[in-house]
């Protein structure tokens, strides 16, 4: 593992620390398969990837740490956020509304910043395909 990625590891698993203890951590430098994401690092820059069934789905690259953390934790608190709703859901509430809630609330203990941009990636969401409680 080379040292940019150990410092990204470090970063991931310090914030990580902030939210709980999570199953949803990327590795680093190889795949797990099963969708779980992994980091990468090369003279091409930073690379968030998905690999399901041997096929990768999906690789993102960016130049910028911050990027790359907002990538990795919007994920996670996501997968988080589900997991709270499942748990908590309110009958006849659109179920997007605790899961976005909770998604929100563990992205401002990391960064306030990131909570703003998912807040503005959500509206954008809701713009398309408001939230439908029923009675």
């Amino acid at each position: 593992m080379n040292a940019e990625l150990r410092q990204l590891q470090q970063q991931v698993e310090t914030l990580a620390k902030r939210i709980a203890p999570i199953a949803w951590r990327p590795t680093y430098g190889y795949s797990d398969d099963g969708a779980l994401p992994h980091l990468e690092v090369n003279s091409n820059g930073m690379h968030y990837v998905v690999v399901e069934r041997g096929q990768e789905q999906l690789r993102r690259t960016t130049q910028d740490a911050d990027e790359l953390l907002y990538w990795v934790f919007a994920s996670i608190t996501f997968s988080m956020a589900s997991s709270y709703e499942v748990r908590h859901r309110v009958p006849n509430q659109d179920f997007r509304r605790l899961l976005f809630a909770k998604q929100a609330e563990l992205l401002h203990r990391l960064n306030p910043a990131w909570e703003a941009r998912r807040q503005q990636e959500l509206s954008d969401i809701l713009l398309e395909a408001p939230f439908s409680d029923t009675e």
